[in-house]
């Protein structure tokens, strides 16, 4: 008879959801979905407030990546205050986004999936984490840990706090780098790009060993999306937005981010809370796409540093000419994203206009803005809409992840296809393949619906009547 798998909730990722997996009376995976079970109401309950406030309010959505939230806010309102933002605030905010960008990368990689990685999806669930690396890998862990404690010290240098930063307001920034902040990160920088270097060699001598994984495990084909620089390079703070189809045919290129809706449309599903972003010139559900790390990479011609434009170069090389579909490989660019970001900090730790005080600016105020920046997970859209009080009419948010929902759901189909066979036991690795192919995506649930609460993993097989048949539990 016909039988339902559920893993309720999804671990290993910041946030809550859960996967259904359908088979049918001969024991084939009919559908497989990940669900997202919580309302999402941010966008309404911030409708009234003041909209300067944004930039400190909505970074509370989640203590994982507040930071790009807290910029993206900031580039909103400046886009209300009519700001033309002064040089030194833009590479304050650059140096902040960096620091971001290189300890969410960290974080993710060697705390939540290296483990798979380094110790094997069928591994002992109590040995499959963190704390199971560092027995097998202790060096490589510290230096992991190192890495994401330097990008939260140049938050906290830029922004006055590790988690949930102030230093962005509207206009530019509050604040000069301070001199001794400046010189202990420059002492610290070269080693982090050292280390950073480390950790992508790492990942790619797994990749070398197993390539026929990385070209068979949640592999799929859709469009994508991402920010880049005037000559196509890799844009993480402030370019404009390029999309590309599943056979790397450009789509839209050079589209300003206040334009984002002549291009982006979204659409409903009954059975998930979030939205189902896509390509309007594709239509839906053709044009679904992804953005992230394995995004950015396949939109963009270059990258602008000299070690990660190595890695790129080699990722281009592998693609050979055609985007890459391959879940896993967002991993890979994960970790070149976070030299890029290291070695962008070393550079602008040397530019003295980081200590300068012009760093406000006020014009014309709009009606009216639109803020994007390219936050770990992807392309990060804040759009707002103020009465001529300044109070908060509309709030459009689109989270990186709410744009890999399509992407997320397709690799939990295409790993439930090729693991869950008629007659085959169903064991804890095989699950924990499927919850590792939502974690490529390092999906940020809290943004996306906002959560709370512990997070165990209870599977549950029952039959057509509800009857249950197994029962999986950890944690």
């Amino acid at each position: 008879m016909s039988r339902t798998i559920e893993i309720n909730p999804v671990t290993r990722v910041e946030g809550h959801g859960k996967v259904t997996i359908q088979l049918n009376e001969a024991g084939k995976v009919e559908r497989a979905r990940l669900h997202i079970i919580e309302f999402r109401g941010f966008e309404k309950f911030v409708q009234g407030r003041p909209f300067w406030e944004m930039p400190v309010l909505s970074e509370r959505m989640c203590g994982i990546c507040p930071v790009s939230h807290h910029l993206a806010a900031a580039k909103t309102c400046d886009a209300l205050v009519g700001a033309r933002v002064p040089s030194a605030a833009t590479k304050l905010r650059r140096l902040m986004h960096y620091g971001q960008m290189l300890q969410s990368h960290a974080l993710h990689f060697f705390h939540l999936c290296a483990a798979d990685f380094l110790l094997g999806f069928d591994a002992d669930p109590a040995l499959r984490n963190v704390i199971g690396l560092a027995a097998v890998a202790p060096e490589q862990v510290l230096k992991a840990i190192k890495l994401r404690k330097f990008g939260q010290e140049v938050i906290k240098a830029t922004g006055g706090k590790k988690i949930h930063p102030t230093g962005a307001i509207p206009g530019g920034m509050n604040a000069p780098l301070r001199d001794e902040d400046r010189r202990h990160l420059r002492a610290d920088a070269p080693t982090m790009v050292a280390w950073a270097e480390e950790s992508v060699e790492l990942c790619l001598d797994f990749y070398q060993k197993n390539k026929e994984l990385f070209n068979t495990f949640a592999v799929f084909d859709t469009a994508y999306m991402g920010s880049v620089g005037p000559q196509g390079e890799l844009e993480l703070y402030d370019g404009a937005l390029r999309g590309i189809d599943a056979q790397g045919q450009m789509v839209f290129d050079q589209v300003p981010y206040a334009q984002y809706l002549s291009e982006i449309a979204e659409a409903v599903e009954d059975w998930s809370y979030m939205k189902f972003p896509y390509f309007r010139k594709l239509g839906y559900p053709q044009g679904s796409y992804r953005v992230g790390p394995l995004a950015r990479f396949n939109v963009a011609d270059s990258m602008t540093t000299p070690r990660a434009a190595k890695y790129f170069d080699l990722f281009k090389q592998i693609a050979g000419g055609k985007p890459v579909g391959g879940s896993l490989f967002y991993h890979f660019a994960r970790l070149v994203e976070m030299l890029h970001s290291a070695e962008l900090i070393e550079q602008l730790l040397q530019d003295d206009e980081l200590q300068s005080e012009d760093l406000v600016d006020r014009g014309t105020p709009q009606r009216e803005g639109v803020g994007i920046i390219e936050a770990p997970r992807g392309t990060l859209i804040h759009h707002y809409r103020i009465s001529a009080e300044g109070l908060l009419e509309m709030v459009n948010l689109i989270v990186a992840t709410t744009q890999n929902n399509v992407g997320m759901n397709n690799a939990v189909q295409s790993i439930a296809d090729e693991y869950i066979k008629p007659g085959k036991e169903i064991t804890e690795g095989i699950l924990n393949r499927i919850e590792a192919g939502i974690r490529c995506y390092d999906p940020c649930l809290s943004c996306a619906t906002h959560a709370f609460g512990r997070m165990p993993l209870e599977v549950e097989i029952v039959d057509a009547a509800g009857r249950p048949l197994q029962r999986l539990a950890r944690g």
